[in-house]
């Protein structure tokens, strides 16, 4: 039975001082790192998400000079910033494949974007022979949320790192963690992967 670890979206801009900062992010980012130094060699595959839009363009509605922070957003995580780039204090080194999403649209789940091979997650997780998958990242209720929920759909069996995840807001994550419990996840914290 394969395992992969999705790391969604630790990215500058979504960790304290970036443009969309999640409170908590450069401690997930740390204990991310931390669980990686144990466990790496546990999965078959670890997959790597980032936003990456255009940095011309409103990326599909995506970007807004007044948002909505439901549909639309202040401009963020733009391709080849330093906002885009991953959390300096997440370790990249066991990842196996990189994700870019969001290229000129809105994309929320990692499953949404493309490797660095032109490849999509759910081809690399079908070719590993992937069965379950332990997710961790920023923001538990939008982009951890979408990755989770479109594993499910793949098929695969989902654990959610609950002390490796950060989000907007307490109501809004527990409600997100609360749906995917709902799908078929399960949550879990670090110590009992």
């Amino acid at each position: 039975m394969s395992r992969a670890l999705l790391i969604v979206d630790v990215q500058n801009d979504f960790t304290e001082g970036g443009a969309l900062a999640v409170s908590g992010g450069d401690a997930v980012a740390s204990a991310i790192s931390v669980f990686l130094a144990a466990h790496a060699d546990d999965y078959t595959v670890i997959v790597a998400s980032r936003d990456w839009h255009d940095e011309t363009g409103d990326n599909g509605g995506h970007f807004a000079d007044t948002p909505d922070f439901v549909d639309s957003w202040p401009v963020h995580c733009v391709a080849g910033t330093d906002g885009a780039e991953y959390d300096p204090l997440l370790t990249t080194d066991p990842v196996t494949h990189h994700v870019r999403k969001g290229q000129g649209r809105p994309a929320y789940s990692m499953f949404e974007g493309v490797c660095d091979d032109g490849s999509t997650v759910a081809a690399v997780l079908s070719a590993a022979g992937v069965v379950s998958a332990d997710i961790v990242g920023i923001a538990t209720d939008h982009c951890v949320r979408a990755s989770a929920l479109h594993a499910i759909e793949h098929g695969v069996h989902v654990r959610v790192v609950t002390d490796l995840v950060a989000g907007v807001a307490p109501e809004s994550s527990e409600a997100a963690l609360a749906e995917l419990t709902h799908a078929g996840a399960e949550l879990i914290e670090s110590s009992e992967a």
